[in-house]
């Protein structure tokens, strides 16, 4: 991954992201199972523009959370994959 620092483009492993990633990902969806969350609580907790944790984008995107009644809750999917990361 490329990244721009002070007007120089440096190289950035994404190992780091990658190892970090199921931590992150566990963590939200704790968040998320531990009582309702309003939608713009959890993108106003969750939101990052760094590129390199995009857990709720992912999250969303992986079918492992809803807005359900504007809650965000857990889907089957993601309840399946809380109890799976270690």
């Amino acid at each position: 991954m490329l990244v721009r620092l002070r007007q120089e483009v440096q190289e950035v492993s994404r190992r780091v992201a990658t190892e970090a990633a199921p931590l992150l990902l566990r963590e939200l969806l704790d968040w998320v199972a531990c009582r309702p969350r309003t939608y713009a609580e959890t993108i106003d907790a969750w939101r990052s523009n760094c590129p390199r944790h995009p857990v709720l984008d992912d999250a969303f995107t992986d079918g492992l959370i809803e807005v359900a009644g504007g809650s965000v809750a857990l889907t089957e999917r993601g309840r399946t994959t809380l109890a799976t990361i270690p």
